[in-house]
């Protein structure tokens, strides 16, 4: 690997760090003299409304990432990807699996000769097993390592046989000979679905399900199935109650990188004859059950979410493009409106939003191209597209100058690392340039590293000491990095200043450790979405499943979670101006790349306020963000607003930095509820702290 693709900082490293959860150590809050701060919050200068989509998230097929949190198979591999034998697990070869859990592997029941895959024949995908039947030794297939509830179970086999074989399934959760279940399987010499139906006794993680047979000749499995019998369309009915206690509005899918190498045609029609796939992007096996109409099913009909759609323009084409809005979208009387009906569909589901390719400026990005080349590609995809509904609204992968020095400055051979405007490393403003009136939004990404400044001399990543406050402030600086790109494309792009084309912020996150010291940065990151509602319109935190802490069977809110829940459930909608005494530091580096113009933050350093009020006005909300060692005093003074003498307010409350929420164990990140009186000026702003005040109108 050549130093520039080592130094290389995209949103595959960063997803890797996703996935791997590293946690950084808590770092000590020192007892110091409270500053005192003086903040004017002026309810009579307001901004445009915060979107809802502000709060918005990104999921994506990466590895078994999906198919473990949202979706409620137990099985692995149920379409048999995999050669069925008593081998070890093959070792994960790069890519995502080396940072997934391993799937758990079928093995034979019997000698390894006993069963065989049919690759002339297969029910689905290359190969299907055939079980050779040895009299009244058991002969057949199983499955260990499965994680399970003490609850019911469905599930289903496609099985043929020949009509000497007597064919039985078992699940086995103990080691006890009552702990487990055998149910007979009738079949017969063609094809056919057989359903299963178990009464798991007792919660395990070392569960077994078992097919076999004994008698004579031959039996041959087409695919296998086991979920829990609470399973609400396929979909974990523990996670979906919490995603939908989370009241987010918008949810990207179902990519990500990895949506560059999909495949939709793959994810319709009978689950069982859906093909299991590699996909190219993260070299991991999809069995391709979660699809098109799960996943927008799950958003509309489970969780009452928008689904925004992602469209491959990597490997795929435009026509491909135009078939799935039209699977999506069409009458049952066009070609691939009638193939979702005949799919058990007859309804179009009118999904408005659509992203129109991923990341497609990154050499990283499977399809890439160059951005003369890829604009054409766009403009056939966005007219085909338009042709089929031109309803939808459209967003193009943006790659800001940002993003783009950030992501592909060490690319630049010498000199200033900065890419610059109107080059043909300006994605952002090519698209500008090229694609005028061919999309409705421009996307932007950011995944900023901890603890490093990107240098625009060296094109390098460089460690660097962060006080705590620094660190929480780095992915709201990425915000304003980007923001200011959008002030120069303004002056480039005069009919930008109409207000029309808008920014999709739709994959972002920092430090993924799913902690309170995360969320004091998930805060910061939110007031400075609220500083520019004039042209943000939407973000998506990455992933959306970080709102969880889960294992196979159960699950929990996250920390990253609960300060979501704080923001959507309390915040105002109408930003309101705030002021003060104590500017935020000039900057350290150089602007450009990840360093914007001004630093990020209210007049009111270190501590963070921003304001606004309910969309019925009756309430102001302050909310105020202590990411810093240091205790200070607020005094508040409001204009333009008169306040009831009692206020209520919400505290994020954690017992440390390194605070979490983990499955099994109790909480350690909480919303709690308490009263002030609104007279009272001053504010005691504890370190380290996150406290959201509502002033109810007098």
């Amino acid at each position: 690997m050549s130093e520039k693709q080592n130094n290389q900082i995209s949103r595959r490293r960063a997803i890797q760090g996703s996935v791997a959860l590293g946690l950084a150590s808590a770092m000590p809050l020192h007892a110091a003299a409270a500053k005192v701060i003086a903040a004017t919050v002026d309810a009579g200068k307001i901004a445009p409304a915060i979107p809802d989509f502000i709060y918005g998230g990104f999921i994506e097929h990466i590895g078994n990432l999906i198919n473990y949190s949202f979706w409620s198979e137990v099985l692995d591999d149920r379409k048999f990807y995999y050669p069925i034998d008593s081998k070890p697990q093959p070792k994960p070869e790069g890519g995502m699996r080396r940072m997934m859990p391993q799937p758990n592997k079928w093995v034979p029941l019997g000698p390894d000769a006993d069963v065989t895959m049919d690759t002339a024949a297969p029910y689905v995908g290359a190969q299907s097993p055939v079980v050779h039947l040895a009299g009244k030794s058991a002969r057949g297939i199983a499955q260990s390592g499965l994680a399970l509830a003490k609850k019911g179970y469905v599930g289903r086999v496609v099985i043929a046989a020949d009509a000497g074989a007597e064919i039985s399934a078992t699940l086995i959760w103990g080691k006890g000979a009552g702990d487990r279940q055998t149910v007979k399987v009738a079949a017969g010499t063609e094809w056919a679905k057989v359903p299963l139906k178990f009464d798991c006794k007792a919660d395990t993680k070392e569960g077994r399900l078992e097919i076999t047979g004994k008698g004579t000749g031959t039996f041959k499995i087409g695919a296998v199935s086991l979920m829990p019998a609470d399973n609400i369309k396929g979909f974990r009915a523990d996670t979906m109650a919490l995603m939908k206690e989370m009241d987010c509005k918008i949810l990207r899918m179902p990519g990500g990188n990895f949506i560059s190498g999909y495949d939709w045609k793959d994810t319709i029609g009978d689950p069982d004859k859906r093909p299991p796939v590699i996909d190219p992007q993260w070299n991991f096996p999809q069995p391709n059950d979660v699809g098109v109409d799960e996943l927008i099913q799950m958003c509309q009909d489970i969780l009452g979410v928008e689904p925004y759609w992602c469209i491959n323009t990597g490997f795929g084409e435009p026509r491909s493009g135009a078939e799935l809005v039209e699977y999506v979208n069409g009458a049952a009387t066009t070609e691939w409106g009638a193939k979702r009906a005949a799919n058990g569909h007859p309804n179009p589901y009118k999904v408005h939003y659509w992203n129109v390719g991923n990341e497609m400026y990154g050499h990283w990005q499977l399809g890439h191209m160059s951005l003369q080349q890829y604009s054409i590609k766009h403009n056939l995809f966005a007219d085909a597209i338009r042709k089929v509904d031109p309803t939808v609204y459209i967003v193009v992968p943006g790659g800001f100058v940002d993003e783009m020095t950030t992501g592909q400055g060490m690319m630049i051979d010498s000199g200033s690392r900065l890419v610059a405007y109107g080059s043909e490393r300006d994605w952002g403003g090519g698209m500008l340039k090229n694609s005028w009136g061919k999309f409705d939004a421009l996307a932007t990404h950011a995944y900023p590293p901890e603890n490093k400044h990107f240098n625009i001399d060296t094109g390098k990543n460089e460690d660097i000491k962060q006080s705590l406050v620094e660190w929480a402030q780095a992915p709201a600086n990425r915000v304003a990095t980007m923001a200011d790109c959008w002030e120069e494309y303004k002056k480039r792009f005069p009919k930008l200043n109409e207000g029309k084309v808008k920014v999709f912020f739709d994959e972002w996150a920092y430090h993924f450790g799913q902690d309170y010291k995360g969320c004091l940065a998930i805060a910061r990151t939110f007031h400075e979405f609220f500083r520019r509602t004039d042209f943000i319109d939407m973000a998506a935190y990455t992933m959306g499943m970080s709102w969880l802490d889960y294992d196979r069977t159960k699950s929990v809110i996250s920390g990253s979670g609960r300060v979501f829940q704080l923001y959507i459930k309390h915040f105002g909608k109408i930003p309101v101006a705030v002021g003060g005494n104590s500017p935020v530091p000039t900057p350290k580096y150089p602007v450009g790349g990840d360093q914007p113009k001004v630093n990020t933050g209210s007049a009111t350093w270190p501590v963070d306020v921003s304001a606004a009020l309910t969309a019925d006005r009756k309430a102001l909300v302050v909310a105020v963000v202590n990411a810093s060692e240091q205790a200070s005093t607020l005094n508040l003074d409001l204009t333009g607003f008169r306040a009831a003498p009692k206020g209520r307010t919400w505290t994020l409350k954690a017992s440390g930095l390194d605070a979490k929420n983990v499955v099994g164990k109790a909480p350690q990140v909480v919303i709690v509820e308490g009263s002030f009186a609104t007279g009272a000026k001053s504010i005691a702003v504890a370190p380290a702290s996150l406290v959201l005040y509502e002033f109810a109108a007098a």
